[in-house]
């Protein structure tokens, strides 16, 4: 039997209210999630819907009303604060009341939708005149429940052990931590208080949920409810809330628990890892702070909380606190590792102290010879070599490289894979090969994954020759290049015009065991694409049906496209007509698409259109809106725009769905073939109506208007759109820019760059290259500067609207997007801030 007595909790009032105790009250205002009810001496307490009965409500008012005296139960306060009230819970007790009264009568209670308690009628309690309790139902078991005459409350006979057991069995065998909340707090109801296994249950369980912001609140709540776990629970929940990487909700738990605590002392652990998150925060102050606080109370810093704090501060640029509290160090007897040497020797780097850098780099050597930790000082070696890298002393890596300052206290594979990892981070892929020789030259084979890092960023960034060199090198140890990596040496090599080499890595890989040949096949063949050797790619196509490879569809497609692309419509014509033959593989709406666009590139619309209508149904292909939009885009592109607007016309007609795709090829058509009219009408008849639109649309509809020298319509139609809830992007409101500049209209460029403002877009580098036309008159620059100066000295004293805000606003995007060919940007820069100072300050006058 549980016990009890109530929990009572001290309110913002003053005054105390107990949970579990019922109160008169009278309710003082209705909202739509519950009503507010004064109790217990002026106390606001918050009745919500979920409380004012057994029943489901639908509206509060159908239930209590303004003025309304009730019996509410305090139940505690939620997680916002607020003290929680129920009125369903005054009912039940009600009626538990009088069923003492006639004891012919046993009640129901219910617990939660998992646990209920059964009804008997009053025959059966007659039967049984001497038994007090319920049965009570628990899924697959049955326990007994009583009620208590002698105290008006709820109790069970199951222990506090059954029930522990159960809502742990919910918070980690069913993973159900809001059935375990639920049956937490009905249990509440009746007067049961949650133990630390039942906090640390429901903490672990929402920390595993990744609910940290709600696991804070709770464990608040029930500190807020006198519900203290011991200080090994305290110290385990809160390195377990310090996985949510907040440490200022983490801290303010800690602090909260100080107070109800006063001898409770987090561990030196999680004190070291609130500093470390603090720090990576970049705020060194508070983790300081935080520091300062551990020592009070009675933790001696050691090594990883100095290294940590040395740390933040270091990546502040604090470095003159960062040595001192290094010296600090030996001061207190903390000795300092590799790590914390490291440490510090990185912010040296980031200040450029070329000899202080170098007395520590001396002094790191030293101390990684002389320490056995292993993981320290792989860890310290990382993290100079990784500085070094980042600051651009590649030379200094290079020197370490060949001279091995490290001694044996780090392996040297790893030693040379790390150099490796860091020169390729920054995009050193020449001096990582340089690694590579001095490993090879030192008897060392380097890693795979490092080789292959190696090789993938040389061929991206144009060192396809040297990423060539290093395969063949690499093929002599085992080394087997990634399919990616064999993607990008093989296009990177053909778009160098070195075909020879590509075939070359083609057939080893070809000799490789458990490959698909046909794959890699495809990958070499749309590298020839992109270099237009038709003749290698006939070639390749006759290699493959030599080696028994058999082309598939993405084969041949492959080759259809490169066809096209080059030009030679003949070639892709006898592929596709073999492949209808069935040479090969039957075609797909792929090869269909890619045969009508080249027969439309050639100008053989008659050809195309006899296959989009005819051949395509005949072999049961129905085209795509993919295809219809190639149709359309080449007819358009032919000019026969009557003709484009028949297929589409025929492409509603079949059920095809147009997307904006579609639309932005019909605009822009029409207004190619100056048909303004009918691009306006298409846009008011069919494509608004729809909702199938979007930026692409309006800057097709912006760049026609302009075109046709209609500036002031394609104004008129981006602001409809914006009177329409719709948000165009900052290409449209360019296009309107770029149109008021060519016509050098100034005020309206600077309007619309402030309705752009207005509509939340700030203007891009894009805008500001746009604007610059029409600055190219400096004969006034000197006088404009000058009567800058002066209202950028008096501005924000006269005038509050032109606030400091929006001038250094303005001019830090000024700055950030300053285009690279200005020959004085920050000329340029006062001349767009004077033109759209003026227009502010019209603008409020």
């Amino acid at each position: 039997m549980y016990e009890s007595s109530l929990s009572r909790i001290d309110f913002s009032t003053g005054s105390e209210a107990e949970v579990g105790g019922v109160y008169k009250g009278i309710v003082t205002s209705i909202e739509d999630y519950g009503a507010y009810v004064e109790f217990n001496g002026g106390q606001q307490g918050l009745l919500h819907i979920s409380e004012l009965a057994h029943d489901r409500v639908s509206r509060v008012s159908d239930v209590v009303s303004v003025g309304q005296q009730l019996s509410v139960m305090c139940l505690g306060m939620d997680v916002c604060g607020n003290i929680k009230l129920s009125l369903r819970a005054t009912l039940a007790q009600t009626e538990t009341k009088e069923s003492f009264v006639d004891d012919s009568l046993t009640t129901s209670a219910k617990i939660s939708p998992h646990i209920r308690a059964s009804v008997h009628d009053r025959s059966t309690s007659q039967a049984k005149q001497g038994r007090n309790e319920d049965q009570l139902v628990n899924k697959d078991e049955v326990d007994e429940v009583k009620f208590s005459t002698a105290s008006n409350s709820f109790f069970e006979t199951r222990s506090v052990a059954s029930w522990t057991k159960t809502i742990h069995k919910f918070c980690t065998v069913d993973r159900n931590v809001d059935e375990a909340l639920q049956l937490l707090d009905s249990l509440r109801l009746r007067g049961y208080r949650p133990n630390s296994l039942n906090l640390s249950s429901v903490i672990h369980a929402l920390c595993r949920a990744c609910r940290y912001a709600e696991a804070h609140q709770r464990l608040l709540f029930f500190i807020a409810s006198q519900c203290i776990p011991d200080e090994r629970t305290c110290n385990v929940l809160i390195a377990r809330l310090l996985d949510s990487e907040t440490p200022h909700a983490t801290y303010h738990l800690i602090c909260r628990l100080i107070n109800l605590i006063p001898k409770f002392v987090p561990s030196l652990t999680n004190y070291n890892r609130l500093i470390h998150q603090f720090c990576k925060s970049l705020e060194p102050n508070v983790a300081h702070r935080v520091f300062f606080d551990m020592m009070d109370r009675g933790h001696c810093p050691n090594v990883v909380s100095y290294t940590t704090l040395i740390n933040g501060y270091c990546k502040c640029g604090e470095f003159g606190i960062a040595r001192k509290l290094f010296n600090e160090m030996s001061e207190v007897g903390v000795v300092p590792n590799s790590l914390t040497i490291s440490v510090l020797l990185s912010g040296v780097l980031r200040s450029h102290d070329t000899q202080c850098a170098k007395e520590l780099i001396d002094q790191l050597w030293e101390k990684m010879r002389n320490d056995y930790d292993s993981l320290v000082n792989c860890a310290a070696f990382a993290n100079v070599v990784e500085s070094l890298c980042g600051e651009g002393f590649f030379s200094e890596v290079f020197q370490i490289a060949e001279d091995v300052p490290q001694g044996t206290s780090v392996s040297e594979a790893f030693a040379y894979a790390q150099m490796i990892d860091s020169l390729c981070r920054v995009g050193r892929y020449h001096g990582a090969s340089r690694i590579v020789h001095i490993m090879r030259r030192r008897g060392i084979t380097p890693s795979l994954l490092s080789y292959n890092s190696i090789i993938h960023g040389l061929s991206v960034d144009g060192g396809c020759m040297r990423a060539f060199q290093l395969f063949q090198e690499g093929i002599q140890f085992g080394y087997v290049p990634s399919e990616y990596t064999y993607r990008i040496l093989v296009e990177s090599l053909c778009q160098e015009g070195d075909v020879p080499k590509a075939k070359e890595i083609l057939q080893f890989f070809i000799k490789q065991k458990a490959v698909d040949r046909t794959r890699l096949y495809n990958i070499y063949i749309r590298a020839l694409c992109l270099v237009n050797n038709a003749t290698e790619l006939l070639n390749t196509l006759v290699s493959m049906l030599q080696m028994q490879c058999k082309p598939d569809v993405i084969t041949l497609n492959t080759v259809i496209n490169g066809f096209c692309k080059m030009g030679r419509i003949d070639d892709a014509m006898k592929v596709f007509n073999d492949m209808t033959m069935g040479e090969f593989c039957p075609p797909d709406s792929v090869t269909f698409t890619t045969v009508l666009c080249g027969l439309l590139n050639a100008g053989k619309t008659e050809e195309a259109l006899v296959l989009l209508q005819l051949k395509m149904p005949e072999r049961g292909l129905i085209p795509s809106v993919v295809t219809y939009n190639a149709v359309l885009r080449g007819l358009f592109k032919l000019k026969k725009t009557d003709e484009a607007m028949e297929i589409y016309k025929t492409m509603v007609t079949q059920g095809v769905s147009a997307d904006s795709t579609t639309y932005t090829i019909i605009i822009d058509g029409l207004f190619d073939a100056d048909r303004v009219a009918d691009a306006k009408r298409f846009w008011d008849e069919t494509i608004w109506p729809s909702n199938v639109h979007d930026n692409f649309v309006y800057a097709s509809i912006l760049k026609g208007l302009i075109h046709s020298g209609r500036l002031g319509e394609a104004c008129d139609f981006l602001y409809e759109l914006v009177d329409c809830r719709v948000s165009p992007n900052i290409v449209n409101y360019n296009i309107l820019v770029d149109g008021a500049c060519n016509l050098g209209l100034k005020k309206q460029a600077y309007q619309i760059v402030g309705e752009m403002r207005k509509n939340g877009l700030c203007p891009d580098a894009v805008t500001w290259r746009i604007l610059e036309k029409l600055h190219g008159n400096q004969e006034e620059e000197s006088n404009r500067l000058l009567r800058l100066a002066l209202v950028l000295e008096d501005g924000g004293r006269s005038s509050p609207h032109l606030s400091s805000s929006f001038f250094s606003g303005f001019m830090i995007n000024l700055i950030l997007a300053m285009p690279p060919s200005t020959v004085n940007k920050m000329q340029f820069m006062l001349r767009c801030f004077w033109d759209l100072l003026c227009i502010s300050i019209l603008a409020v006058l």
